[in-house]
């Protein structure tokens, strides 16, 4: 029976395939602390109280990164190159969501309105990255190998989702509202879309890794569309709502270290 705690499970018992998940896993983290320091870097004067924050939300993807290159050494691995089609951030950066690289690389400070976008599209993206932490320590939170890590970066991950809904509630009620809700709206209806595409390509690469049956890999991919599907007919509306946090002030302070790795 297929199973997300199954297919995880294949995936972990093989090095290959772990190498590959790690690889993508922390390549994307660390493209997430840079453009996060980027940002901070450039915030505008208007809005430099939110400096502190973005620092923190990026020494935390970092700090991801770091976790997951850690469960590589621990099997004496090495990352492996990403296949651009699994390169989640920057398969969105050119479908127009977020601030772009060339825009990060240049010293000049960002509008009200750029930092209005990053905060909307995070919201989208965090909600994805919370959603699979979830699950993922919902079936190896106990895992003796990677239990440890993938609890600290759910609860990160957690903290970033409670700063962006506390942070656009805010700037919502400073007159940003109608941009937020047209930047969410759109950010999640093509995260949605690269989210599947991502999807249906780490299946093929992990297909090739396993050996799965083609029947199986058909099995997978119709699930994958499947759930397209019902993301698209409503499932996205999750992603844009704004709530008030039971966690607030989740990036005041510094980060939590992760000395065991």
């Amino acid at each position: 029976m297929l199973s997300a705690r199954s297919l995880f499970q294949e995936i972990v018992d093989s090095d290959d395939a772990f190498q590959l998940f790690c690889s993508i896993a922390a390549s994307g983290e660390a493209q997430g602390g840079w453009e996060n320091g980027r940002i901070a870097a450039l915030v505008p004067e208007s809005m430099r109280g939110l400096a502190p924050k973005i620092t923190r939300h990026g020494a935390d993807e970092d700090k991801h990164g770091r976790l997951f290159n850690a469960l590589l050494r621990k099997r004496d691995l090495e990352p492996v190159p990403v296949p651009p089609e699994t390169d989640y951030t920057m398969l969105l950066e050119r479908q127009g969501i977020g601030l772009t690289h060339e825009k990060l690389r240049r010293d000049e400070p960002l509008s009200e309105q750029d930092i209005v976008v990053y905060l909307s599209h995070s919201r989208v993206t965090e909600q994805r990255a919370a959603d699979q932490m979830d699950m993922l320590v919902r079936y190896f939170g106990d895992h003796p190998e990677l239990g440890r890590a993938i609890r600290m970066i759910c609860n990160d991950e957690d903290n970033h989702l409670a700063y962006c809904h506390e942070e656009l509630l805010s700037l919502a009620a400073q007159g940003h509202g109608r941009t937020i809700h047209r930047v969410l709206r759109a950010s999640a209806l093509a995260e949605i879309k690269v989210y599947r595409d991502v999807s249906l390509a780490v299946t093929e690469h992990m297909s090739r890794l396993l050996h799965w049956p083609a029947a199986k890999s058909t099995a997978l991919a119709a699930g994958i569309h499947g759930m397209y599907a019902y993301e698209r007919f409503g499932g996205w509306h999750r992603m844009v709502s704004l709530r008030m946090p039971a966690r607030r002030g989740a990036l005041d302070g510094p980060p939590t270290p992760a000395p065991a790795f």
